[in-house]
C-alpha cells in the first residue's frame, strides 16, 4: 500500500462480508479465508479519528498562510493503530471518488490519499524518496534532496493529494542529526502541500519526537488520539465487551452459541490487556482452530490453548522471578 497502485487496489477492493441471513453456507476454505482477512472492527478511537480527520480536512481546505492542523494517532503495540489509519484513509478515498468520479477514458481523476511508511533509520533523503515512490516519481542516487522534494511537492499538488498518512513515525529521532533533518522535512511538507497530515506510531508522547523545539512545534499543530487499551468499563458502558460482541456477531462458525464470548469478557480483557489487535487475533485464531478441528465453536478452553503475541503472553502469563 506504499505505492498508489497498491493503495488504490486496497481502497477499492470490497472488504470481507460476514455471513448473511438466508445466505448459502460457505465452504470450509471460504470460511478460513474470511477469518484470515476478517472485517474491520470499529472501536471508539477509530470513530473519533474518522470524525477528527473529516473536520480537519474541512478546516484546512482553504487555509493559505500556515500549515494545516494535523493529527497524531498513538498507543502501545497491538492497539489497532494501523487498522484505524487504513480505515480512515479508505473512507476518504471512497468518499472522494464518489464525489469526483474519473472522467471517461481515465483511470482516475485525482489521487486523494497518500500512505507512507517511515523507513528504519530514516534520513531526510530516504524519507522524501518514500514520498516519491508512492506516486512513481523517478528518483536517482545523483539527485539532491531538494530536487526530490520539489518534484514531490509539484506532483502531489497536481495529483490533488488531500490526506497524507505517515505510519511508523516513532522511527524518527530528532535528537540525532539525520532524525532532526527528517523531522524538519515533514514540517516543510506540511507547509507546502495542501493536505491534512495524520501521523501514527507507538507511544509517541514518550519518544524524542515530542521533545525540544521541534517537538513543541509538532505538539502545537497536532491533536492527539490515543488508541490505548480498551477499558473493561467506562462509566455505565462496557467498551471492551461491546467490541467482543461485535467480533462474535461477525464470526462464521456453524455451532458457535451467541453470547459465549461476551460472557468471557473479564478473562479476555486480562488475556489481551485490552488491546484490540491482540483480541481480534486471539478470536480469529480460535475460529480457524474451531473450523479445522470440526468443533465449529469457540470455548474458553479453545482460547486458552492459543499462543498469542509475546506482549500479550507476558501480560497473561508473567514469568515467575527466579525461574
Amino acid at each position: 500500500m506504499t505505492t498508489w497502485q497498491g493503495w488504490h487496489r486496497f481502497a477499492t477492493t470490497d472488504p470481507p462480508t460476514p455471513p448473511q441471513p438466508g445466505q448459502a453456507p460457505r465452504s470450509l476454505e471460504e470460511r478460513l479465508a474470511y477469518h484470515s482477512a476478517f472485517v474491520t472492527i470499529r472501536t471508539p478511537a477509530m470513530s473519533q479519528l474518522a470524525t477528527q480527520v473529516r473536520t480537519l480536512m474541512i478546516l484546512g481546505r482553504h487555509q493559505q498562510a500556515t500549515a494545516r492542523p494535523s493529527l497524531i494517532v498513538t498507543g502501545p503495540a497491538a492497539a489497532g493503530k494501523p487498522a484505524a489509519l487504513l480505515s480512515v484513509g479508505r473512507a476518504c478515498h471512497l468518499a472522494h471518488t464518489r464525489k469526483t468520479p474519473a472522467p471517461p477514458g481515465s483511470a482516475h481523476a485525482t489521487v486523494p490519499v497518500a500512505y507512507v511508511l517511515v523507513p528504519p533509520g530514516a534520513t531526510a533523503k530516504t524519507l522524501i524518496a518514500e514520498f516519491a515512490r508512492y506516486l512513481g516519481i523517478p528518483v536517482t542516487t545523483r539527485m539532491a534532496q531538494t530536487q526530490i522534494t520539489d518534484a514531490v511537492c509539484h506532483t502531489y499538488t497536481a495529483a490533488g493529494i488531500q490526506l497524507v498518512l505517515i505510519d511508523e513515525i516513532h522511527r524518527l529521532n530528532p535528537r540525532t542529526t539525520t532524525g532532526a533533518q527528517a523531522a524538519d522535512l515533514i514540517k516543510d511538507l506540511t507547509e507546502h502541500l495542501r493536505a491534512t497530515f495524520v501521523y501514527a506510531g507507538i507511544n509517541l508522547p514518550d519518544t524524542p519526537l515530542f521533545s525540544g523545539t521541534r517537538g513543541a512545534q509538532l505538539a502545537a499543530r497536532a491533536a492527539l488520539i490515543d488508541c490505548g487499551p480498551l477499558p473493561a468499563r467506562h462509566g455505565n458502558t462496557h467498551p471492551f465487551r461491546d467490541v467482543i460482541t461485535d467480533i462474535e456477531n461477525n464470526l462464521d462458525l456453524q455451532q458457535h452459541k451467541p453470547g459465549t464470548l461476551p460472557r468471557h469478557a473479564p478473562y479476555l480483557h486480562q488475556r489481551t490487556a485490552g488491546r484490540i489487535g491482540s483480541l481480534t487475533r486471539l478470536i480469529r485464531e480460535a475460529a480457524i482452530t474451531a473450523i479445522c478441528d470440526g468443533t465449529e465453536r469457540i470455548t474458553k478452553k479453545t482460547l486458552d490453548a492459543i499462543r498469542l503475541d509475546h506482549l500479550a503472553e507476558q501480560h497473561h502469563r508473567p514469568r515467575t522471578r527466579g525461574r
